[in-house]
């Protein structure tokens, strides 16, 4: 027999013990390990994968899985018209995400997802999940509540570079609370108890102050939706026909307990400008969120929409007060041009990354207009109306890249005034003003109108 030389034995013993005896096709690593703690530990090994540009750790078995969710958007906008509030163009980071997510047997799930976009950390996703079933499952922890189908769908798989007006207004995003999901063929529904938001710094301290200062209570929601998906077993086109709702008591959050503030920076994260706002409404006793969705789809083609309210019931001690009525909706459709198609999760509801019709990659093109009213239907409080129309590009060139370019033009009303700091029009001696009541022009224009021409570069690993 021949004798194989030192080289070649040691080549196979150091490749024998770098991949614990898999080189082989064996399993004989039975060392036994120790935590940091000295208690011994269980041990399995993992194998790594690429899954559509995301890194995924994985027991044979398939019960362990771990991976690492990073999402980076960086934006950029120029502003465009003759505006009475100047407007700075400017570049923002607009998220930067790290997520670790985990399925640690088939019936549990944890995640834990920050933000350190422009420096600022922010918690996002923290909660864990069990489910004992594949169609069930029970969650704690911070998370977005079940409320407007553009609100829960993830950033990474937008259509526009920034959601609806009505959406970011009405919308509730995460807050710490207990919560079910449930899911079968062509019905899925969600519905859970939330409390306090985690919030920024501010938002922290003005909750704990309330509780400790006035022994005011943190606040709950209730909320939920029912989604029907027919044609839910066909992978070429599909409908989505949803209704949510929520009731909700004021949170310790705001800077003033008992009190509620809507407002929104018309379609740009760069002009921080808060045109539409009611500034902050005392004495809210309870709020009623109500959102109907549709959304449709055929192969390269979709359309989605929704409709948002909200009315805030006040109540001075036991004297009722006139309830606060607001509202808004939007439409889009959009078309992949090269043989693309959307599809969408049955599991959640929503639609997730659509498939490219070339090597290459894919184009996008979509149209949208969104329109919100915060003047109430009883006159009491004007915050400004708004409508805005908004022209997309998008780029998907791989699994991991998303280049959009956005066009939008903005049309508010005389009474978006920004709580009566920015200018509306001019009064009759040609001067500029801030109150909406003053604002003289014999073309009959009042509010402050642009456009602008935005930009994102998106990368997921």
């Amino acid at each position: 027999m021949r004798k194989m030389n030192h080289p070649k034995l040691m080549l196979v013993l150091a490749v024998f013990w770098l991949t614990g005896g898999y080189a082989l096709g064996q399993e004989t690593d039975t060392t036994v390990r120790y935590n940091q703690y000295g208690a011994r530990v269980n041990r399995t090994p993992l194998k790594a994968e690429e899954r559509n540009g995301i890194l995924v750790l994985e027991s044979k078995d398939q019960k362990y899985k771990i991976w690492y969710d990073a999402r980076v958007q960086v934006d950029g906008a120029m502003f465009f018209g003759d505006t009475y509030n100047p407007i700075g163009n400017g570049t923002s980071v607009r998220r930067a995400r790290f997520a670790v997510k985990s399925q640690f047997t088939e019936k549990w799930y944890g995640e834990f997802d920050l933000d350190i976009s422009n420096s600022e950390l922010e918690l996002k996703d923290a909660y864990l999940e069990f489910s004992p079933n594949e169609r069930l499952s029970l969650r704690a922890g911070n998370y977005k509540e079940g409320f407007s189908f553009e609100s829960t769908t993830t950033s990474r798989y937008l259509t526009f570079i920034e959601r609806p007006n009505a959406v970011n207004t009405f919308a509730p995003s995460r807050h710490i609370g207990v919560g079910v999901m449930y899911h079968k063929d062509w019905l899925f529904g969600m519905g859970g108890i939330h409390f306090q938001t985690v919030g920024d710094p501010e938002e922290r301290l003005f909750s704990e102050d309330n509780n400790k200062d006035y022994g005011t209570d943190e606040g709950v929601s209730f909320t939920g939706k029912l989604v029907a998906m027919p044609f839910h077993n066909d992978f070429n086109k599909g409908l989505h026909i949803g209704i949510a709702g929520s009731y909700r008591t004021p949170k310790t959050d705001a800077e003033i307990r008992g009190h509620e503030r809507y407002s929104t920076r018309s379609l740009t994260s760069i002009n921080r400008k808060k045109y539409m706002d009611t500034d902050l409404i005392s004495n809210v006793d309870h709020i009623v969120l109500g959102g109907l969705e549709f959304a449709a789809y055929h192969k390269n083609f979709r359309f989605q929409g929704e409709y948002l309210m909200s009315n805030v019931h006040r109540k001075k001690w036991d004297e009722e007060m006139p309830t606060e009525k607001f509202d808004g909706w939007y439409a889009f459709g959009s078309v992949l041009l090269f043989g693309g198609k959307y599809n969408y999760n049955t599991n959640d509801a929503e639609f997730t990354q659509p498939t490219r019709g070339k090597s290459w990659g894919d184009v996008e093109l979509a149209f949208r207009y969104d329109y919100l009213s915060l003047n109430s239907g009883m006159d009491q409080i004007m915050g400004g109306a708004g409508e805005g129309y908004t022209f997309g590009i998008n780029y998907h060139v791989n699994n991991n890249v998303k280049i959009m370019l956005n066009y939008a033009y903005l049309n508010h009303d005389r009474y978006a005034s920004g709580k009566n700091k920015l200018f509306v029009g001019y009064d009759e001696n040609g001067a500029l003003t801030k109150d909406p009541r003053k604002v003289v022009d014999a073309n009959g224009k009042a509010g402050d109108d642009f456009s602008f021409v935005s930009v994102r570069f998106e990368v997921d690993f």
